[in-house]
C-alpha cells in the first residue's frame, strides 16, 4: 500500500444539528463542478483522478449552493450535499495514572505535550484561559461535608475546536493538574455532554472532576468540566513513531486496543451510549504507564431504537460507512468501525481510509473493502438499495499489512471493518480475540520491563449479563482475585 503523508486532521466535534437542510430540488448537472469540505477542494479534475480509481471516467461532485447557504444560516458550512453519478444513478449523500512512575520509558522520552504549532492556539481575550488566569469555584462537599472554595490557574491551552476550549489547569489548594473544557451554553437547553460524564466511571475513561458555570461580560454562559489530565493522545504517539521512521510496538498497538475496546464495551453495554467520534484524538495515553482513556464526550448520545439520529457526525477517516450513505437509525457498531480504523492506523503508522471529503472517503473504502453488495448496502441504509455501482474487487487484507504482520492482527481488523453493521464484531467480542492474548500472560511486561497497566479489574456493571463461558476467556486466571464477585 502506498504510503500517505500524514494529513491534517480537524479537531471538530459535530453538533447535533437538524437534518433537513436540503429540502431544495437540486439538477446535479446544472451545478458547479466544486465543493468545499473541511479545508479541501475537489475540482473537475480531482473528480478524474478519483472516478479512474474506480473505473469510472469522470467521478462528478456537486457544490449546491442552496444547501450552503442554508447551512451557514446554522453557522455551521460542513453542512454539503454531495451527489454522485454511478453509471447515470444518482445516490445522495446528505452530510447533513499509576504506581511506580518515575520518568518516561527510553522510546518515548523525547516526545512532547504538543507541537510548537500546536501550543500556538490563540486565546480570546476576557475567556478565562489565560496563563496565569485565577478561577474561583465552589465544590460540594462529600458525605455532607460543607462546600468547599476551589481555585484553578490556567497554564496553557491544550485543544481547541468548534466546541470551544480545552486548558491546561492547577488546582492551587492541592496542587493536582487537571483540564478544563470550557463549552458555549445554550441557556434554553441542558448539555448533553455533561449528563453523558455524570454516568461515566471506568478506568478507560476520562474521569469528571466536578464542573461549574462561567460568564462573559458578553453575558455569554459556559460550562466548565474539570477533567482529569492525560498528557499524551494515540494522535502524537503515532506522529512520534512516524518522525521516528520506526513502528510503533506491536505490544503498544494490544495495550492501546485492548483499553478502547474496553472503554467502548462499557459505554455501549453498561451506559448504552455511543461515543460517535472514536479517533486518535479523542484517546488519551500516559507515556509512563500506557493506560489509555477514551475522551471527548460532546457528541456521545444514548440510541434509541427508531429514533433517528443526524448521519454527519465522526471525523471523516474514522466514519462508517452507513454514516456516509446517510443512514440515522444507525447504532453503536459505528464506534465499532472507527475503532477498525484506529487499530489499522496504529498497524500502518497512517489512516487506512485518507479521504479527502465525504465523497472520497467513500472512494477509499471501496477501494480496500471492494464494491458492497446488494444486501449489505441494505443494511447499511435500505433507502438505497436500487442503486447500481461499479463492480470493484476488494483488496486482499494481507497485502494491505506489513507482510511480518500477525495475522490475528489482520483478522481483527477485518472483523471491525465489515459494511454490514451487524457483522462487525462487538467491543466485547473483541477483548477475547487471539490478538490479544499476550496480554492475558502473566509474563508480559512492557518493553522496559515494567507492569502492564490494570487490564482486567472489571466492575460488577461491565460483566452483568455476559454468559460465563466469555468472562472466563476475558480474565485470566491470574486476575481473578481482582473480580471475586464472579466466583470464578
Amino acid at each position: 500500500m502506498n504510503a500517505h503523508a500524514f494529513p491534517r486532521i480537524e479537531a471538530t466535534t459535530a453538533s447535533e444539528t437538524p437534518t433537513n437542510l436540503t429540502g431544495d430540488a437540486v439538477d446535479p448537472t446544472a451545478c458547479v463542478a466544486s465543493v468545499r469540505s473541511n479545508g479541501t477542494r475537489t475540482t473537475v479534475e480531482e473528480g478524474r483522478r478519483k472516478g479512474g480509481e474506480l473505473g469510472l471516467g469522470l467521478f462528478p461532485v456537486f457544490d449546491v449552493v442552496g444547501c450552503r447557504r442554508r447551512a451557514c444560516e446554522f453557522g455551521d458550512e460542513r453542512w454539503i450535499l454531495y451527489t454522485i453519478a454511478f453509471f447515470g444513478e444518482r445516490l445522495k449523500i446528505t452530510s447533513s495514572n499509576s504506581v511506580g512512575v518515575d520518568r518516561l520509558p527510553d522510546e518515548m522520552s523525547d516526545m512532547k505535550i504538543r507541537d510548537d504549532k500546536e501550543a500556538e492556539a490563540t486565546v480570546i481575550d476576557g475567556n478565562g484561559t489565560e496563563t496565569g488566569h485565577i478561577i474561583v469555584t465552589t465544590v460540594n462537599g462529600r458525605n455532607g461535608q460543607p462546600k468547599q472554595t476551589v481555585s484553578y490557574m490556567a497554564e496553557r491551552v491544550v485543544g481547541h475546536g468548534s466546541f470551544g476550549i480545552v486548558f491546561q489547569a492547577k488546582c492551587l489548594e492541592t496542587g493536582e493538574t487537571v483540564a478544563i473544557k470550557k463549552v458555549l451554553q445554550d441557556k434554553r437547553y441542558k448539555n448533553r455532554e455533561l449528563q453523558t460524564m455524570r454516568l461515566l466511571d471506568h478506568p478507560n475513561v476520562v474521569c469528571l472532576k466536578h464542573c461549574f458555570f462561567s460568564t462573559t461580560e458578553k453575558d455569554e454562559l459556559y460550562l466548565n468540566l474539570v477533567l482529569e489530565y492525560v498528557p499524551e493522545t494515540v494522535h502524537r504517539v503515532i506522529k512520534h513513531y512516524n518522525k521516528m521512521n520506526q513502528r510503533m510496538p506491536l505490544i503498544y498497538v494490544k495495550l492501546y486496543m485492548y483499553q478502547i475496546c474496553r472503554a467502548l464495551a462499557y459505554i455501549h453495554g453498561s451506559i448504552e451510549v455511543c461515543h460517535r467520534d472514536i479517533k486518535p484524538q479523542n484517546l488519551l495515553v500516559n507515556p509512563h504507564t500506557h493506560q489509555l482513556k477514551l475522551c471527548d464526550f460532546g457528541s456521545a448520545k444514548v440510541l434509541v431504537k427508531g429514533e433517528p439520529n443526524i448521519s454527519y457526525i465522526c471525523s471523516r477517516y474514522y466514519r462508517a460507512p452507513e454514516l456516509i450513505f446517510g443512514a440515522t437509525e444507525y447504532t453503536t457498531a459505528i464506534d465499532i468501525w472507527s475503532a477498525g480504523c484506529v487499530l489499522a492506523e496504529l498497524l500502518l503508522g497512517q489512516p487506512l481510509f485518507p479521504g479527502e471529503s465525504g465523497v472520497d472517503q467513500l472512494v477509499e473504502i471501496i477501494k480496500v473493502l471492494g464494491t458492497p453488495t446488494r444486501e449489505e448496502i441494505k443494511c447499511m441504509n435500505p433507502n438505497y438499495t436500487e442503486f447500481k455501482f461499479p463492480q470493484i474487487k476488494a483488496h486482499p487484507w494481507h497485502k494491505i499489512f506489513h507482510k511480518r504482520m500477525p495475522p490475528e492482527a489482520v483478522d481483527l481488523v477485518s472483523r471491525l471493518l465489515q459494511y454490514s453493521p451487524n457483522l462487525r464484531c462487538t467491543a466485547l467480542e473483541a477483548l477475547i480475540h487471539p490478538f490479544f492474548d499476550e496480554l492475558r500472560d502473566s509474563d508480559t511486561r512492557l518493553p522496559n520491563g515494567r507492569f502492564l497497566p490494570p487490564l482486567f479489574n472489571f466492575k460488577p456493571q461491565e460483566l452483568k449479563g455476559v454468559p460465563m463461558e466469555i468472562v472466563a476467556k476475558l480474565i485470566p486466571e491470574h486476575a481473578r482475585k481482582q473480580c471475586a464477585f464472579l466466583g470464578l
